[in-house]
């Protein structure tokens, strides 16, 4: 993987967000709210490795007057969206800070429910810059990347050794192996999350990406799934269904039962997001030790990597702005990424942490990820993205459960996308 238009992309918005958009200045009520300080709650989906409450520690040490108290909502991404948008369009100011997948920030944005931001008072230039784009909206900036991710693609390097085999690289070796050495070794060939909720999105977003396709363009208001790439994509996932390389229990996992069954010594491949390195590598762990990773698969023209992380926005409806902002800048300074990175296993946002030699002794998929992050695009951006979630996870969920083929699917997303684009 390598440098690539989404990261070339990712700086152009940062030039212009720096250049155009830094001097945005709030007026009249706005400003007052902006002025508030206070105690603050941030709300967040299901914190799956408790790290949260350790880092607002030292944020409510130092600011006694302005703690934050942490909320977990589910750790579906679905119900966690459904709450937080529930609250947000009632009005309420409950939530001050709300860690947002980077899916959502175009529909919060575009419902005038999250602030835009000065973007001169965040470390902007330090990021990733793919990770910007995320955070962006019609030209500006409505949220501050706190967490990034990528797909990465974990293999049991033991059994790939005892072959003389090298990982696989394009689907079709994939698709070789999984056919040929797990059933040798009384294993499942290949999993990721293709239960229908929000991570299937992702997993038929990055089929279809690796195939040289897309989904939507233009924020939404241009559907392109009807493409000979995206029909490959569904192909190849329902023909990994019925041949048996996939199993069928996988249209039932969602994150962590993915992780278990790789974790448990069942799967030969997975593909799952940076935090499941640590802890496959545990002690309870049936692979310790016995696992690689590599950027995920694609075609030899074609990369597969979707973004996937959380951005920090802030209520439109906040009483206490300044504090929310101070608390921004306070979650993504370099001490705090560090150990957003130590003690969460997320991969942090600041560019120069990818390549720290001591933080790469500890984390030796950093380079990896980074490799990953800097290629991978954004999911299809659209303000009513949770209309367009809701209808490629039912879609994608009939062709590989076999309820449809992939040609009526492809016809099916592209007409039910179609109606969503609409203005």
């Amino acid at each position: 993987m390598r440098w690539t238009r989404a990261a070339g992309r990712g700086l152009l918005v940062a030039a212009l967000i720096g250049a155009g958009y830094a001097g945005y200045t709030a007026t009249g009520a706005e400003s007052r709210q902006n002025d508030g300080r206070g105690p603050m709650t941030l709300v967040t989906g299901g914190d799956l490795t408790a790290y949260l409450d350790g880092v607002l520690k030292g944020w409510n040490r130092a600011h006694p007057q302005e703690k934050v108290t942490l909320v977990e909502l589910p750790e579906a991404a679905d119900e966690v969206r459904a709450q937080m948008s529930t609250s947000l369009r009632s009005g309420s100011d409950r939530y001050d800070v709300l860690n947002i997948d980077v899916a959502w920030n175009s529909e919060f944005a575009a419902a005038g429910w999250i602030s835009p931001l000065n973007a001169d008072r965040f470390p902007i230039k330090t990021f990733l810059p793919p990770v910007v784009d995320t955070a962006t909206f019609d030209g500006h900036l409505y949220a501050l990347p706190y967490v990034t991710n990528a797909g990465l693609f974990y293999y049991r390097k033991d059994i790939l050794d005892k072959e003389g085999e090298k990982p696989p690289h394009t689907w079709a070796e994939l698709e070789r192996l999984a056919k040929t050495l797990a059933p040798k070794y009384g294993l499942d060939g290949y999993a990721g999350q293709f239960l229908p909720y929000e991570g299937l999105t992702v997993n038929a977003a990055e089929a279809v990406q690796s195939q040289g396709g897309s989904i939507l363009v233009d924020e939404g208001k241009r559907v392109t799934v009807d493409s000979p790439a995206a029909r490959r994509a569904l192909e190849f996932l329902a023909d990994g269904v019925r041949e048996g390389w996939i199993p069928k229990e996988a249209l039932t996992y969602k994150e962590e039962e993915s992780r278990k069954a790789f974790q448990e010594g069942r799967l030969l491949f997975l593909r799952n997001w940076p935090y499941v390195h640590a802890l496959a590598n545990g002690a309870d762990s049936e692979v310790a030790g016995k696992f690689g990773v590599v950027p995920l698969l694609g075609t030899r023209d074609h990369t597969a990597g979707i973004l996937g992380g959380s951005n920090l926005a802030i209520n439109a409806n906040s009483r206490h702005r300044a504090s929310a902002n101070d608390l921004l800048a306070y979650l993504t300074s370099d001490r705090v990424q560090r150990q957003v990175l130590a003690d969460g296993g997320l991969p942090p946002v600041r560019a120069d942490l990818y390549s720290d030699p001591a933080l790469i002794r500890q984390y030796p998929y950093l380079p990896t990820l980074r490799e990953a992050v800097l290629a991978a695009k954004p999911r299809p951006k659209s303000p009513r993205y949770d209309q367009v979630n809701l209808v490629i996870q039912a879609v994608v969920h009939d062709v590989m459960a076999q309820r449809e083929t992939p040609g009526s699917a492809i016809a099916r997303l592209n007409r039910e996308l179609e109606a969503i684009a609409r203005p």
